[in-house]
């Protein structure tokens, strides 16, 4: 940070699977909340009217206490990894408020696209049937299908971030779509793609359960709108589409001709494809 010098700082680097987090909640606690308040001591020092970004989470307000949820829902953490962001957020603002750096939490609804980590169920999904269609694999294992999110793209996430920070004044906000979809919806769609029906090639694996569950999230971004100007434009079927065809074709496989005569591609290639 001494040697670069800065104009805007984007903190987005974390430990930031949730399941993960139970197994490891001490390192969690240590890269997610406490890597934070680095970042925020290194703006306090140089002290050249940098700009903070910090990547807050919807998982913060876990067992939620009111739908959508907003800038002044209440957080109710329910992983290590959601109480260290929780964390995070305060010290924003705290070091904000203490020492007037001009620091944002953005509170990112879940963001998806086809460069998500590969243990994250969206990308799990995607990539799993990818697989299921080049027959390298036969099924996809998974936990709880039940649970609901406000998915949407990070392409258009990151503008939003970005805009947080080019604002006369600093600020919190809520990023979201305003929608909210369960796991098990995010499957049809993804499987739908292809003309496959997804409940022949899924299995429920109770190791990927949480020890606590955060049954939905749906956000208001109604003060970035107004704002910032910012609304999100993807929507979930297109958002699902765009991460099937990317791994698709990262499979080696041909997207135009699965997703589009899916009948005629499924024909052709019976025999390669186990199940």
């Amino acid at each position: 940070m001494n040697e670069i010098r800065p104009d805007e700082v984007y903190h987005l680097g974390a430990q930031t699977h949730v399941r993960v987090s139970f197994d490891m909640p001490e390192y969690t606690g240590d890269v997610t909340g406490l890597g934070t308040t680095r970042l925020l001591e290194a703006c306090r020092m140089l002290g050249n009217g940098i700009r903070f970004y910090n990547g807050a989470s919807s998982e913060m307000y876990g067992k939620v206490a009111q739908m959508p949820q907003s800038e002044s829902t209440p957080f109710h953490p329910r992983s290590p990894y959601a109480a260290a962001k929780v964390y995070g957020y305060w010290m924003t603002v705290n070091y904000r408020e203490s020492y007037g750096i001009f620091a944002c939490n953005g509170i990112l609804f879940n963001h998806e696209s086809p460069r998500r980590g590969h243990t994250f169920v969206t990308r799990k999904i995607t990539r799993g049937l990818a697989a299921i269609l080049a027959g390298t694999q036969d099924h996809l294992y998974l936990g709880n299908l039940d649970a609901r999110r406000d998915w949407g793209y990070t392409k258009e996430y990151v503008e939003a971030m970005w805009l947080m920070l080019q604002q006369p004044q600093p600020d919190d906000y809520v990023v979201a779509t305003g929608e909210t979809h369960s796991v098990r919806e995010f499957l049809t769609e993804a499987f739908s793609c292809v003309g496959l029906d997804w409940e022949k090639y899924v299995k429920i694996d109770p190791r990927y359960y949480r020890p606590a569950e955060v049954d939905v999230l749906q956000g208001d971004a109604s003060k970035a709108q107004k704002l910032l100007g910012w609304k999100a434009k993807t929507t979930f079927k297109d958002l699902v589409q765009i991460m099937v065809r990317a791994d698709l074709e990262a499979a080696g496989l041909s997207a135009a001709s699965l997703m589009g005569d899916t009948q005629l591609y499924h024909k052709e290639k019976t025999a390669s494809v186990r199940v």
